[in-house]
């Protein structure tokens, strides 16, 4: 039986359509409203609200706890800052990502960690026989994202702590309408947000002081078919679509390398050991073969397409996971990459996919062919490279 989150007692009450998802064992909202667009649009408008509590959530604490975590992670986590939070993926010893997440540095040796996968068995594992101690809380603590244009103006009603001086990826301790509260400065929207972590007991507090503001700041609880919109324009990639773990993988050509899904940033193959660390030293000697990129379809020629049969332009009205072929060229004669995930964005009016392509077709302005099905037959559509994140507004890091 699925479990219910921290704020279910509300999110039921909400959920018209009774639509709900599997999240990690909870149960998990696709959308609020019979039609997701005001969530969607609360998000770039307004403020959308999303109950994130199904994320896992590990303490990380100890004379060893930044060495477990620096021997885990692609990145440097001693260059982690006591307040700041760094998103990082982690890989086995073959290079092949694992999950990716976010640690943030809560104290001295103290650190949380967040996944989508459950990992207590890793980090177990990479931490036998040393000095730390690490505890599940994602049972015990509650979690909120307040996501979008308003969102700072919200928060800010309900505590004292200064938000305008809480840097990007940046964490504080303090209270939100009374309640103890991490706030944390960061999102998976690529808009102006902050992630609220409580304990679970105080959750229906928080959103009952959220949701008294919601009128005035334009505040919606928002589900998976907005988030999974919003987080396309913004570029990020998802588990289960850009990539597998590969302690799922059953097979070679599911596993996937940081390099291959665009995130050269956050591997540092200068520190120290880390697992995976000789793999991905070795695919960038010989090149990787896989690149990830966005992706932009041509809406006249998919119009085109539809007036053959007579009918008026067709497109996603909310976004779509799957593996689609992608093309050098209009017959399908040569296959260069698929794409994994894409949506319509009502705020930029543009198609636009996360794809997986060969690194030489990978450029900005190459063209490429994606292939769309019409009633029932196949076509191409021409697209092209584009620059990511999609969408990345100033208010973003402001």
């Amino acid at each position: 039986m699925l479990k219910s989150t921290p704020f279910h007692e509300r999110t039921s009450q909400l959920c018209e359509g009774e639509s709900w998802q599997d999240w990690s064992g909870y149960l998990s909202a696709n959308a609020y409203e019979l039609d997701h667009s005001h969530e969607y649009y609360a998000v770039r408008t307004g403020c959308g609200m999303f109950d994130i509590s199904p994320l896992y959530k590990y303490h990380v604490r100890g004379r060893d706890a930044m060495a477990l975590l620096n021997r885990m992670s692609t990145r440097n986590v001693a260059k982690c800052r006591m307040g700041q939070i760094v998103y990082t993926a982690w890989c086995d010893d073959d290079g092949h990502i694992v999950d990716d997440g976010t640690i943030a540095r809560l104290g001295d040796d103290f650190f949380r960690l967040t996944t989508a996968m459950s990992l207590l068995y890793w980090l177990e594992d990479v931490g036998f026989g040393m000095d730390v101690q690490i505890e599940d809380v994602s049972e015990e603590q509650g979690a909120l994202a307040i996501q979008g244009p308003t969102s700072r103006q919200i928060v800010q009603q309900l505590t004292s702590a200064n938000l305008d001086d809480l840097k990007y990826f940046r964490i504080i301790e303090d209270k939100v309408a009374g309640v103890p509260v991490r706030i944390a400065r960061n999102g998976y929207t690529g808009d102006l947000g902050y992630e609220l972590f409580m304990d679970a007991g105080d959750g229906l507090a928080v959103w009952d002081a959220l949701m008294e503001k919601s009128d005035e700041y334009k505040l919606r609880p928002a589900g998976h078919i907005a988030l999974d919109m919003v987080r396309i324009e913004a570029g990020l990639v998802l588990i289960d679509a850009e990539f597998m773990s590969a302690t799922q993988a059953m097979y070679p050509i599911q596993r996937t390398t940081p390099f291959e899904l665009g995130l050269d940033w956050v591997v540092n193959l200068k520190k120290d050991h880390f697992i995976g660390q000789r793999a991905l030293r070795e695919e960038v000697a010989r090149g990787r073969a896989w690149t990830t990129v966005g992706i932009q379809v041509d809406v006249v020629a998919l119009e085109a397409l539809y007036g053959r049969f007579g009918m008026p332009l067709m497109l996603p009205y909310h976004s779509w996971i799957d593996a689609i072929p992608l093309y050098s060229d209009a017959g399908k004669q040569k296959q260069i990459g698929k794409a994994t995930s894409g949506t319509w964005s009502p705020v930029m009016k543009r198609y636009v996919a996360l794809a997986r392509l060969k690194p030489e077709h990978a450029k900005l302005g190459s063209g490429l062919h994606i292939e769309m099905t019409i009633e029932g037959q196949r076509f191409t559509v021409p697209a092209h490279v584009v620059e990511t994140p999609f969408f990345d507004p100033p208010r973003k890091r402001a």
